[in-house]
């Protein structure tokens, strides 16, 4: 919509500890359309912009692609919660997420522990358990349902409460990711089938807020930085990604083509 306003070296003080996007920036579906390609580039070139980051996941990169094809160099950084992105090891944005699954997790626990409860923690990830696993882990939950994985409530979660039940121990969490089904309907059949009182907690956005924690601030920091120097190299049609722990680039064509499922020794861990 052309509308813009000029950043300087101040533009981005005091940002570093702070959640969200300070450009305010959302999905577009308006860029899915081939004249509002041609319409950003336009206004792009008349703001004598000469190359774009581009920080997002597949979608936003599919649109870095498309720019990039008409002649605006793009270099795209990810940053998604749901550590999707196959091309890289890491995106920015996923250890504050599971960080703050944790904490409400461990505030959840203090009342299914006193109340001798059953509680099913529904996390984000519609095709992706990356979040579900590292905080199941974490958490210790007693068990960990994630979308890649087909899962039976029986012999995965009943069969588990049961034994532990025999230890000795009377509450337990449930980790779930929300590609995988609703927690209220898991835990209604989590009490009709053992009686024990189970409680459904659907964490929702209260995981994509709050301030990034070391980590997600120091990856950032060194994936811009990578980003920039690309960009000063007069590279175009990249994708900055963590590798075997380093920062580096790859053709967005190739980092779109990739596939990402979840770490199967963690899962086994688990």
């Amino acid at each position: 919509e052309n509308e813009m306003r000029d950043m300087h070296l101040r533009s981005v003080s005091d940002i570093l500890q702070r959640g969200g996007t300070v450009l305010y920036s959302a999905r577009c579906p308006e860029f899915k359309e081939e004249w509002n390609i041609a319409r950003a580039k336009e206004i792009c070139e008349g703001a004598g912009i000469e190359a774009l980051v581009t920080i997002g996941g597949d979608g936003t990169f599919r649109g870095a692609l498309e720019l990039t094809r008409r002649g605006l160099p793009c270099i795209g950084v990810p940053g998604t919660i749901d550590n999707d992105i196959a091309a890289s090891q890491y995106t920015v944005g996923f250890d504050t997420a599971i960080n703050t699954v944790v904490q409400m997790v461990d505030r959840v626990r203090d009342t299914s522990q006193s109340h001798d409860r059953c509680s099913v923690i529904e996390v984000m990830g519609r095709h992706s358990g990356h979040i579900a696993l590292y905080a199941g882990i974490a958490c210790g939950a007693l068990a960990i349902l994630v979308p890649e994985i087909p899962f039976n409530l029986e012999r995965d979660v009943i069969t588990k409460m049961v034994a532990t039940l025999r230890t000795g121990k009377q509450h337990f969490i449930v980790m779930l990711a929300e590609g995988v089904g609703s927690a209220v309907d898991i835990a209604e059949k989590i009490e009709s089938l053992t009686g024990i009182e189970t409680q459904p907690v659907v964490l929702g956005h209260v995981q994509r807020g709050g301030s990034p924690t070391a980590l997600e601030r120091v990856v950032a920091s060194a994936m811009g930085h990578h980003a920039v120097e690309l960009i000063a190299e007069g590279k175009s049609g990249r994708v900055v990604v963590q590798r075997d722990g380093r920062v580096t680039d790859l053709p967005i064509e190739e980092a779109l083509s990739m596939s990402k499922t979840i770490d199967m020794d963690l899962y086994s861990i688990a």
